[in-house]
C-alpha cells in the first residue's frame, strides 16, 4: 500500500483498476463501492487505485462556500486504505486544474498518468471545466482496451445520499444515526488553545478546542457525551459547542470540553474527539449558579451513557 501526492513521481503499476472522487466520510456507501474495485483488481492481477483530490475542489471552485466535511485528508487516507485499497493518488487540485477541458483530464490526465486497465465510476459521474465531461464521452476517449465499469445507480445514491444525510444528522444531534452511516463514531482533532477560564470558578474545568482541519463539520449547537482521546487512551467527557450565552453577549460559537475525572495541562495538546451521544440544546441561565447546577446534571446523564 503507497500514497501518493504529486503526479510525476507515479510508478509503473501493474494494471490499474481506478476509482475517482473525493470519498468524504469514507461511509458504508463509499465501502461498498471501494469493495468492487479492489474485487475487481484482484480478479485481473492487477493493483487498486483510488484517485481524490486535495484540497476538495469545492474550496478553489466556490471558496466562498463553507466546505464541512466530514474527514480530514490523512484520516481519510487512513480509512481508505482499510479497506484494501493498493494505492491513494491525492492529486493537488487548484485553478490550472479545474480549467482541463474533459478531452484534456481524459488524455492529459488518466491515460498519462496511470495507462489504466480499468475504470470504475458511477453513471452520472463528470469530470473536466464545468464538469462538462460525462461516461459516455469517457468510452469515446479511452483506447478500445481500456475497460469503462459502471456503477450501478442504486450504489451511487447509497453513497450520495448518505453523506447529506451524514452531514445533516449531526447538525441536528443525530450522533447515533451518523455514526451508523459512518460505521464509527464521528470525530476530528483539536488543539487545546485558551479561554477565558470560567469554568474552573464554577468546579468544571474545560478545555476549548480549535479543530487542526479547519474545513471540518462541527456538529450543531449542544451539549454532547464524548470520548477524548490524548497519547493514545480515552477519557470520558461532556462538551459544549455554542454561543454561551449565560456568561457572554458575544456571538462567537465556541467549542470546549470537559474531561471528567481528569486533571492534566493540555494547552497546545491535539485531542481527538469521539462523540457518543447528543445530551441537550444550549440554554440562557440566570445566573451561574444555575448554570453549575444543570452541568451537574449533564455529568451525571454523561456518566450513565459513557458507563
Amino acid at each position: 500500500m503507497a500514497v501518493f501526492h504529486q503526479l510525476n513521481n507515479l510508478p509503473s503499476f501493474t494494471k490499474p483498476v481506478l476509482t475517482i472522487g473525493s470519498f468524504d466520510g469514507v461511509h458504508h456507501g463509499h465501502k461498498v463501492i471501494l469493495s468492487e474495485v479492489v474485487k475487481a483488481a484482484k480478479d485481473i492481477g492487477g493493483e487498486s487505485i483510488l484517485i481524490t483530490f486535495e484540497p476538495h475542489p469545492r474550496k478553489i471552485i466556490h471558496p466562498e462556500q463553507p466546505l464541512g466535511l466530514l474527514t480530514a485528508p490523512e484520516q481519510k487516507i487512513d480509512l481508505i486504505l482499510a479497506t484494501g485499497i493498493d494505492h491513494i493518488v491525492v492529486v493537488p487540485f487548484n485553478r490550472d486544474f479545474s480549467m482541463l477541458s474533459a478531452t484534456e483530464y481524459v488524455e492529459d490526465f488518466l491515460l498519462k498518468n496511470f495507462n489504466p486497465h480499468t475504470i470504475i465510476i458511477g453513471y452520472d459521474h463528470h469530470f473536466g471545466h464545468s464538469r462538462e465531461g460525462n461516461i459516455d464521452l469517457l468510452k469515446k476517449l479511452v483506447p478500445p482496451e481500456v475497460t469503462i465499469v459502471e456503477i450501478s445507480a442504486q450504489l451511487i445514491e447509497q453513497a450520495a445520499v448518505s453523506s447529506t444525510k451524514i452531514r445533516n444528522a449531526l447538525l441536528n444531534g443525530g450522533i447515533h444515526i451518523a455514526a451508523e452511516m459512518l460505521e464509527r463514531s464521528y470525530s476530528y482533532k483539536a488543539t487545546v488553545v485558551h479561554g477565558d477560564k470560567i469554568g474552573r470558578t464554577i468546579g468544571y474545568p474545560t478545555a476549548n478546542l480549535k479543530p487542526v482541519y479547519s474545513d471540518i463539520l462541527i456538529p450543531g449547537i449542544g451539549i454532547y457525551a464524548v470520548m477524548a482521546e490524548w497519547k493514545g487512551n480515552l477519557f470520558k467527557g461532556m462538551m459544549s459547542i455554542g454561543y454561551r450565552p449565560t456568561v457572554t453577549e458575544e456571538k462567537i460559537l465556541t467549542c470546549e470540553v470537559n474531561i471528567l475525572d481528569f486533571n492534566e495541562d493540555l494547552y497546545g495538546q491535539v485531542l481527538t474527539v469521539h462523540f457518543v451521544q447528543y445530551i441537550r440544546g444550549e440554554e440562557k441561565f440566570e445566573s451561574l449558579d444555575d448554570l453549575k447546577k444543570q452541568i451537574a446534571l449533564d455529568e451525571m446523564h454523561t456518566r450513565l451513557i459513557l458507563g
